[in-house]
């Protein structure tokens, strides 16, 4: 197959764990037979330092003429200290979301029996945990009218939807649900928010649609408690944009580490992944960020375009490079592997999984390769 990737490397360690999950990509390709063509484009302070615009028109070119998109992490230290800012990194991912349409974010969440020893959560409360978070991207407070008054002492940020914004991704949460554990919780704040009214009516309207499926309720404050105290009682998870975003990023501390989620944010025709964890200024150049959620993120691009046995070829080495403790220092502070050694391992092992001569302390010190 011969696939065009738009590549958004994007700010802070972005390059660097980009650079990871292109590895596995060209390690699949190698395997499977397979052609993968790869466009870099500039998005976030990258492309505002060079086009003063943080998503140039011919990077949105290169993304609609491809058929799917790697982006990486967007954010810098530079735009965050002035309120006054006139364009900011994270502008050009709220734009890129809005003219692809991308108004489903999906984000799995699993606990690594690797991993057990490293999750600020007891072993016992995480095990057997596997979850999917939709989380609606187009829609919310984020998109609404944001104003100030004269004075700056008054603000206000408006959280808008439509019934017909909550039905396209409550039935793409419907539809995945039915092939894993046939459960939908609905995460709200309905009993404030006319907003979160509109979603609990909307999603208990199409709900018999899906007659299988068991639909749960639950205000986001209860579930982001019951997020880490009973992860395993939730399957699909539904939810806003604004809870999407704080709920998945609290669901970090399940897989015992930010570097470990990838998210994929899809519409109806374009497609984009990329890590959840943010830049991460103060690591870049480092070698030292977690390339796995980059890598992980590379996965669910194949999963998307229908090749499952190479997504699997991905997340088997993942698991691998874990049950080695080939990883770096947010996961194994105390013999540390760099970015590019964990990237290096994990697209060998995708090219050939039946190698056991695997001397992985030789690959920490940096004397051999694995043969």
């Amino acid at each position: 197959m011969k696939l065009h990737i738009a590549v958004l490397p994007g700010d802070g360690i972005g390059p660097e764990v980009i650079k990871q999950a292109l590895k596995a990509l060209r390690a699949v390709a190698e395997r499977f037979d397979h052609v993968f063509i790869f466009k870099e484009a500039p998005i976030g302070a990258t492309a505002i330092q060079s086009y003063q615009n943080p998503l140039p028109e011919h990077t949105l070119d290169i993304c609609r003429n491809s058929d799917a998109i790697l982006l990486g992490t967007i954010g810098h230290p530079d735009y965050e200290t002035d309120p006054d800012i006139a364009s900011r990194p994270e502008d050009g991912l709220l734009r890129l979301r809005k003219e692809l349409n991308l108004y489903a974010n999906v984000r799995p969440v699993k606990a690594y029996e690797a991993l057990f020893d490293k999750a600020p959560l007891r072993k016992r409360i995480i095990r057997n945990t596997d979850v999917l978070i939709y989380r609606e991207l187009t829609g919310g407070i984020y998109y609404g009218a944001h104003t100030r008054d004269e004075s700056q002492k008054k603000a206000s940020d408006l959280c808008e939807y439509t019934s017909e914004e909550i039905e396209r991704i409550a039935h793409r949460a419907f539809r995945m649900a039915r092939q894993r554990k046939n459960k939908v919780t609905l995460i709200d704040k309905a009993n404030v928010l006319e907003t979160s009214r509109l979603w609990r009516r909307t999603v208990s309207a199409l709900a018999p649609q899906y007659p299988e499926v068991f639909l749960n309720y639950m205000y986001v404050d209860t579930a982001a408690m019951q997020l880490v105290v009973n992860p395993t009682q939730f399957d699909v998870i539904l939810t806003e944009n604004l809870f999407g975003d704080i709920i998945s990023d609290e669901a970090s501390a399940i897989s015992g580490s930010i570097g470990m989620l990838a998210s994929a944010s899809v519409g109806e025709k374009y497609s984009v992944f990329e890590p959840v964890h943010n830049s991460y200024p103060k690591a870049t150049g480092l070698n030292i960020a977690n390339p796995i959620a980059a890598i992980l993120s590379a996965a669910l691009l194949l999963e998307h375009l229908e090749l499952l046995d190479e997504a699997e070829a991905i997340r088997e080495a993942v698991d691998k490079t874990l049950t080695l403790q080939l990883t770096t220092p947010d996961l194994n502070p105390k013999k540390p592997f760099t970015t590019e050694k964990v990237g290096d391992f994990i697209s060998d092992y995708i090219v050939d999984p039946h190698d056991e001569n695997i001397n992985y302390y030789n690959i920490y010190m940096g004397q051999s390769t694995i043969i």
